[in-house]
C-alpha cells in the first residue's frame, strides 16, 4: 500500500462552483483501487482489523439493504485503515443454490428444455457459463457505492479453495459423528423439488378453510379440525391430552378413519392443548413436524400420501390429484357422508411459501443429511455467555440464546444439481464412504455418489475462515482470523451468524470467528413500512445515487442507523444529505479562496482570537465524541454529531464569524486562515468514512496530499478552552435571540435596523463588529429611538423599529400566540396531573407531553418578553 508521505504543497483553491458527484465518483474509486489502498498485506506488522462481507447472492443486485449494510462496514474499515490498522474487508459472493438454479432453469425453459434434457454435468457447466456472463453484477454496484473491499481477495463459495474447505469440514463432522443421514420432516418445495431451510420459507396470511371432521361413531367419536383435509389420508392416530376427562375413555382404543376403511388409535400426548378447539388433533406423522414427533413417541407408522410434486399417491378415488384439488374433493366426500361438523370459510391463517418461487411449501418426510447441532450450538452459546464474543446491542443476546439453546438438528442436503455435492459414496453392498479432499473416492461397479448438494448456509457458515485459505494454514489465516467484528442484520442472526459461530468454534480449535457481532435493523420507507415491490415502495439505490450522489445515499443511511433498530428512509432525506454535501463543498471553496491552509505550525493560543480557540476546543470534543460513538457502533449519533458540528458550528458560525477577520486582512487573517485550514482538514477526515467521495476531492485540494483514504485519523489533542466556549456561546445566544425577534417582527433577513449594543463588562465587546454584521444592525444615528430592548447573555440590544412594523397588529398577533401557548400549557399540565393517565401511558407518551409543557412555558416567556419590548400602540 502506498504511504501518504507526500509533502504538502500549496493548496489549490480552484474548485468548480458546484459539486457534481457523477463527474468524480467513478474516477476516484478506480484510482483508489489502482493504487491498492484497499489491499491487505498479511505480512504487515500493523495490527489487523478484519470484516467479511455478508456474501450477496451471485444472482443479486444492490438493494437498499445492501447499501445500508455496506455503508456501515465501509465506514468502520475506512476509519481503521486511517488509524493505522492492516485492514481487510473481505469481498465475495454466495453461489445461492436454489436461486441460481432457478435462473438457469428459466433460461432453459425459454429454449423448450429442462435440466434433465442436458444432464447433470452439462447443466452445471451451463450454470458456470451463466455466472461468468451474467452473475455478479452487484460487484460493479458495490464500486458505485464506494465499497473499500480488497478486490484482489474476492472469493466465491464454489471456487476451488472454498470447495476444499467444505469437503474438509464435512469429512471432519462425519468422522466425529456430527453428520448423519435420517428420515425426518423437512420443508419441501414442490416446485423447486428440494428441501429448503427455515430462512427460505416466507410466511404470509392466506385465505383457506377450517373444517371440523367427525372420526368414529357415537360415543366412540372425536371431532378434529384441520386446514389441510387432504392430509387425513395419511393419519395414523388421533391425539388428546392425558388429563382431558372428555376423552379418557377413548385413550388406547381405535376409531375408524373416514373414507379409508382404516382404524387408527387414540393416543394421549402432552403436546396437545386441551383448551384449543375440540382438544383433539389428527396425527399425520409423514406430513407435519409436530405430528412426526408425536408419532416417534408413540411408535406410529409414517404414511406418506403425496409425492415430491404434491400429488396424492394414496389408493382410492383421490389418487393422482394435486393437493389442492384433493382438498376440495375430500371435503365434498366427507360432507356427503355427514362427517363435516363445521366449516369456516374463508379462514385466514399463516402459510409458509418458498421464498424463491412463492409455492406453498409442504412438510414432507424425507431421507436427508443432518448436522447434530447439540454440542456445536452449546459452544456457540457459551462463547457469548463467557464474553469471548459480544453481541451489540446487548439486548439482542436474549434472541440469540433463545435460538442456539433450542436449536434442532440442521437439514443440510438439497435436491439440486448446483452446489457442493455431498462427498459420500454408496457401494453395491450397502457400503457408505465419506471422502475427504485428499482422498480418492471408491471406484468399481455399483459405486455411486450421493446426488444431493449441501445447503448454501453450510458453505457460507465457513466464510470467516475459508476465505482466508483454511484448511491450509496460510499467512492470511494467521493474520486476519478471527474477524474483528461481524456487521449484519438481526434477521439472519439465527441462520447465518449462528452457523458461523458453530463452525468457527469447531474448526478453529475453540476460537470464535469474530470478537463482536454488531446487529443492525432493516431499511424501511419513511412511514416505517417494509420495502417491497408488491407494496410499490421499493427503491433502487442506484437511482438515488444517479440523482443525488453516492455520498448522499450513504450519509442518509448512516444517519438513520441506530443499533438493532429498523431504519426509515425517504427521498427527501437523501436530498437533505445532498444539500449537506453541497454545504461542505461551498464552505471549503470559500475557505480556500480566503487563505485557509494547513501549512506551518498552529499559532499559540495567545495569538488566537476567542473564536479560534472556541472552534479548536469544539473540534477536539467532536473528535472524542465521534471516536466514542464508533467504538459503540452508534452510526446515527456519530453522523448527527458530525453534521451539526460541520454545518452549525464550522460553516454557519466559525466561517461567518471569521469573515470580518478575513476581510480586515493582516496577522489576524493569517491566524484564522491557519485555524480554518486545521478545522477543515480534521473535519473532512472525520467525515471521510461515511462520505468518502466529496471529502477526497476537497481534502486533496486543501492539503495537496495524495489521498484522504490513507491519511491519519484525527486524534483528540486535548486542547480545551471552556472560557472561549462560554464566550462564543453567549455570542450565539445574542445573535440567535435577536434573529428570532426579527423574524417574529416580520423583518426580512437582509433588512438593516439601527441598534445600540450594550456589551460593556462582558467578553462580547470584542465581537461587536461581528454581531452587527451577522444581524444586519446599523450604528445608532441621529433621532435613534429604542422601540425594542432585548436583554440576553449579560448584554442588551436596543433596536429602533419605528416605521418598520405595525405595533398594534404585532401586539394583537403576539397576544393571540400567547393565548395559544397558555392553553397548550394548561392541557399538558392537566394530563401530567392525572394520576390514572400517568399510570397507564407509555413512557414515551409521557415524555412527549413533558416536552410539550416545556416548549409551551418557553414560548410564554418569549412572547411575554416580546410584548414588553413593543412600544405603546
Amino acid at each position: 500500500m502506498t504511504e501518504n508521505t507526500q509533502t504538502p504543497s500549496s493548496p489549490n483553491s480552484e474548485l468548480p462552483t458546484q459539486y457534481a458527484p457523477a463527474e468524480v465518483e467513478g474516477k476516484l474509486y478506480e484510482r483508489w483501487v489502482e493504487r491498492g489502498y484497499f489491499e491487505a498485506d498479511a505480512k504487515s506488522e500493523k495490527p489487523a482489523y478484519t470484516i467479511v462481507i455478508p456474501p450477496p447472492n451471485v444472482t443479486g443486485s444492490l438493494h437498499l439493504g445492501h447499501a445500508f449494510e455496506h455503508t456501515l462496514i465501509d465506514a468502520l474499515t475506512r476509519r481503521k485503515r486511517m488509524q493505522g490498522f492492516e485492514t481487510l474487508w473481505q469481498p465475495g459472493m454466495d453461489h445461492a443454490g436454489i436461486a441460481t438454479q432457478n435462473v438457469v432453469e428459466r433460461e432453459l425453459a425459454k429454449e423448450g428444455k429442462s435440466r434433465h434434457d442436458l444432464g447433470r454435468e452439462a447443466f452445471v457447466e451451463r450454470v458456470w457459463q451463466w455466472k461468468g456472463e451474467s452473475g455478479g453484477q452487484i460487484s460493479g454496484q458495490m464500486r458505485r457505492l464506494g465499497d473499500g473491499v480488497d478486490w484482489s481477495r474476492e472469493r466465491f463459495t464454489m471456487d476451488e479453495g472454498l470447495s476444499e474447505a467444505v469437503q474438509t469440514i464435512f469429512k471432519k463432522l462425519y468422522d466425529d459423528e456430527l453428520i448423519y443421514r435420517a428420515e425426518r420432516i423437512i420443508n419441501w418445495c414442490p416446485r423447486c423439488l428440494t428441501a429448503i431451510s427455515d430462512i427460505e420459507v416466507e410466511y404470509q396470511d392466506d385465505e383457506g378453510e377450517l373444517v371440523s371432521i367427525r372420526y368414529g361413531e357415537g360415543d366412540a367419536s372425536i371431532v378434529v379440525a384441520t386446514t389441510r383435509a387432504e392430509t387425513m389420508l395419511g393419519d395414523t392416530a388421533v391425539a388428546v391430552h392425558p388429563e382431558d376427562e372428555r376423552y379418557r375413555h377413548l385413550v388406547g382404543t381405535e376409531i375408524e378413519l373416514p373414507l379409508t376403511g382404516r382404524r387408527i388409535p387414540v393416543v394421549a400426548d402432552e403436546h396437545v392443548d386441551p383448551e384449543f378447539g375440540t382438544g383433539a388433533v389428527k396425527v399425520t406423522p409423514a406430513h407435519d413436524p409436530n405430528d412426526f414427533e408425536i408419532g416417534q413417541r408413540h411408535g406410529l407408522p409414517n404414511l406418506a400420501v403425496m409425492d415430491e410434486h404434491a400429488i396424492i399417491t394414496a389408493h382410492g378415488p383421490f389418487q393422482g390429484l394435486d393437493r389442492l384439488e384433493a382438498r376440495s374433493a375430500i371435503v365434498a366426500a366427507l360432507r356427503a357422508e355427514g362427517r363435516i361438523v363445521a366449516e369456516k370459510r374463508p379462514y385466514t391463517h399463516s402459510v409458509g411459501h418458498c421464498s424463491r418461487c412463492k409455492t406453498t411449501i409442504e412438510p414432507r418426510l424425507s431421507m436427508q443429511w443432518w448436522v447434530k447441532v447439540g454440542p456445536l450450538a452449546k459452544a456457540a452459546g457459551d462463547a457469548v455467555r463467557d464474553g469471548k464474543v459480544k453481541i451489540h446491542p446487548q439486548e439482542m443476546e436474549k434472541r440469540y440464546f433463545d435460538w442456539v439453546d433450542n436449536l434442532h438438528d440442521w437439514c443440510i442436503s438439497r435436491q439440486l444439481w448446483w452446489g457442493h455435492r455431498i462427498p459420500v459414496w454408496y457401494g453395491p453392498n450397502g457400503e457408505v464412504v465419506c471422502v475427504g479432499p485428499d482422498e480418492q473416492p471408491p471406484t468399481g461397479e455399483g459405486w455411486t455418489q450421493d446426488t444431493d448438494v449441501l445447503d448454501t448456509w453450510f458453505s457460507s457458515g465457513l466464510w470467516p475462515f475459508s476465505t482466508l485459505g483454511w484448511p491450509q494454514q496460510t499467512e492470511s489465516l494467521a493474520k486476519f482470523y478471527p474477524n474483528s467484528v461481524l456487521v449484519t442484520g438481526y434477521d439472519i442472526l439465527f441462520f447465518w451468524v449462528a452457523r458461523m459461530m458453530m463452525f468457527g468454534l469447531y474448526a478453529m480449535d475453540g476460537t470464535p470467528p469474530f470478537h463482536t457481532i454488531a446487529l443492525h435493523g432493516m431499511v424501511r420507507d419513511e412511514r416505517g413500512k417494509k420495502m417491497s415491490k408488491s407494496f410499490g415502495n421499493a427503491v433502487n439505490p442506484l437511482d438515488w445515487m444517479d440523482k443525488y450522489g453516492s455520498d448522499a445515499v450513504r450519509f442518509t443511511l448512516a444517519r438513520g442507523a441506530n443499533p438493532g433498530v429498523d431504519v426509515p428512509i425517504g427521498e427527501d432525506w437523501v436530498q437533505a444529505s445532498r444539500n449537506f454535501a453541497n454545504k461542505i463543498w461551498n464552505a471549503t471553496r470559500f475557505a480556500l479562496m480566503n487563505g485557509a491552509t494547513i501549512e506551518g505550525e498552529l499559532p499559540a493560543p495567545e495569538q488566537m482570537s476567542a473564536t479560534d480557540r472556541w472552534i479548536l476546543s469544539r473540534l477536539n470534543k467532536t473528535v472524542a465524541e465521534v471516536d466514542a460513538f464508533y467504538e459503540d457502533y452508534q452510526f446515527s449519533k456519530l453522523s448527527e454529531s458530525l453534521y451539526h458540528f460541520a454545518w452549525d458550528e464550522v460553516f454557519d458560525w466559525y466561517v461567518e464569524l471569521s469573515k470580518t477577520t478575513f476581510f480586515a486582512g493582516g496577522e489576524g487573517a493569517k491566524v484564522s486562515g491557519r485555524i480554518l485550514g486545521e478545522v477543515l482538514d480534521t473535519t473532512l477526515r472525520l467525515l471521510h468514512p461515511v462520505v468518502p467521495f466529496v471529502t477526497e476531492t476537497l481534502w486533496t485540494t486543501l492539503t495537496g496530499r495524495e489521498s484522504i483514504v490513507i491519511a491519519e485519523w484525527p486524534t483528540d489533542s486535548g486542547f480545551r478552552d471552556e472560557a472561549a466556549e462560554a464566550e462564543i456561546g453567549n455570542l450565539q445566544a445574542v445573535v440567535t435571540e435577536v434573529r428570532r425577534f426579527r423574524a417574529d417582527q416580520g423583518l426580512q433577513p437582509g433588512q438593516k435596523v439601527p441598534a445600540r449594543l450594550d456589551l460593556g463588562g462582558t467578553a462580547l465587546a470584542a465581537h461587536e463588529a461581528a454581531i452587527r454584521q451577522l444581524l444586519r444592525l446599523q450604528p445608532e444615528g441621529e433621532g435613534f429611538s429604542a422601540t425594542a430592548t432585548l436583554p440576553v447573555a449579560g448584554a442588551t440590544v436596543a433596536l429602533d423599529l419605528s416605521g418598520t412594523i405595525d405595533v398594534a397588529a404585532e401586539r394583537k398577533r403576539l397576544t393571540k400566540d400567547l393565548g395559544a401557548a397558555e392553553k397548550e400549557k394548561q392541557q399538558a399540565e392537566a394530563k401530567l396531573g392525572n394520576e390514572a393517565f400517568i399510570a397507564k401511558a407509555p413512557d414515551n407518551v409521557v415524555d412527549k407531553i413533558k416536552g410539550r409543557l416545556a416548549k409551551a412555558e418557553a414560548d410564554i416567556a418569549r412572547i411575554q418578553a416580546q410584548l414588553e419590548t413593543l412600544p405603546p400602540a
